[in-house]
């Protein structure tokens, strides 16, 4: 009897994906590579680099893939509290090991490699960007920020921050310091009197 260890290309790339994970915990991301992924999933290389050109842009799909469903937004028509509650969530995902430093690791490889930067750019930046636009706007509509300002400033503003904390200061990214970042655009984004 054959034993298979995939039925589907999806389950072949969530068992790829799985061992990419594996494999960055365990080593770390500078030794994470195809052929110790393809080794751990049991598959050929070929079966990796038919998927994925390269091992950061493997690391991200299986980060968004296995992780992607904690970063959405509640409305629970607070757009202070719902914007808290996400970006609390993103930061107890991607701000501490053992995700922390592999998300370091891959930011740190988008800026030499183009391919992971514009990978990280629409599967991750753009939709978490979007999504956040999409709830300042509908606070825009129901009056919770005022009518005039930018939505897609506030986006900077907001993550402007977080990021500089995180890559160049190296500093813990804390559910206090988002609380301050969220005080500080809030005072600018709020309704005019």
């Amino acid at each position: 009897m054959i034993q298979h260890r995939a039925t589907s290309a999806d389950d072949r790339a969530g068992t790829i994906m799985r061992a990419a994970l594996d494999v960055a915990l365990e080593a770390g991301y500078a030794r994470l590579s195809i052929e110790a992924v393809a080794a751990r999933a049991g598959v050929g290389k070929h079966a990796v680099y038919r998927r994925w050109t390269s091992k950061g842009l493997l690391f991200l799909d299986s980060i968004l893939s296995l992780n992607e469903p904690a970063l959405d937004y509640p409305d629970t028509g607070d757009v202070r509290a719902d914007l808290r509650h996400q970006i609390h969530a993103a930061v107890d995902l991607l701000g501490a090991p053992p995700w922390g430093p592999l998300y370091r690791a891959l930011l740190g490889e988008a800026q030499h490699d183009p391919a992971v930067a514009a990978g990280l750019v629409e599967r991750f930046i753009r939709p978490q960007a979007e999504k956040t636009e999409a709830r300042l706007r509908t606070a825009r509509e129901q009056g919770q920020v005022s009518a005039d300002f930018d939505l897609d400033l506030a986006m900077s503003i907001l993550s402007g921050p977080l990021y500089f904390q995180f890559m160049i200061t190296q500093e813990p990214v804390t559910h206090a310091y988002v609380d301050r970042v969220l005080d500080a655009l809030f005072a600018g984004l709020g309704p005019r009197p």
